[in-house]
């Protein structure tokens, strides 16, 4: 998997912020739900199913124009670590409805364990999602990621995860 999943994240925030938020200040602070979210992930390398991952994260409880603040950890079953903070883009304000599609860039520290070399510890997460809010405020999403150091290292394998979140009010 090369770069396609940040460029859907550069792409659909980037349109939205145009479309949305400029007209009043594009990187305006507005009010976001803050959520905690739990993550199990099907981890697969070069084409193989390595194990899963589960994943904890807290997204902000604001937003600048379109990028909502968020932070993750995770931890696979062989021992491998990711820790990363980037932005969050969601269809919640340009869609209505329950259902919503959402993307990540979160650049972030792979500390290797047993897992498989990913060409440095530097790893930049995007991802994709469709998902399903709750009126309570939780969400659930099924996302699928790709993690790799984006060609900074001379070895970049990449790493894909598929996974289901979900994410409470807090």
């Amino acid at each position: 998997m090369d770069g396609t999943l940040a460029a859907i994240f550069v792409i659909t925030s980037l349109t939205d912020m145009a479309l949305t938020d400029c007209p009043t200040g594009c990187l305006a602070r507005s009010d976001a739900p803050a959520r905690l979210s739990f993550q199990l992930g099907d981890v697969r390398f070069d084409d193989a199913r390595i194990g899963r991952e589960i994943t904890l994260g807290y997204d902000a409880g604001f937003k600048a124009g379109p990028f909502q603040p968020t932070i993750a950890a995770s931890l696979t079953e062989d021992g491998a670590g990711w820790i990363g903070a980037g932005g969050k883009w969601t269809s919640a304000g340009v869609i209505p409805g329950p259902v919503f599609v959402e993307s990540t860039l979160m650049p972030g520290i792979q500390f290797q364990g047993d897992g498989p070399d990913l060409g440095g510890n530097l790893q930049f997460r995007a991802s994709l999602g469709v998902g399903y809010a709750f009126g309570s405020g939780g969400t659930v999403t099924v996302a699928y990621d790709h993690r790799s150091n984006a060609d900074t290292d001379l070895t970049n394998p990449g790493l894909e995860v598929l996974s289901v979140r979900y994410a409470m009010p807090f």
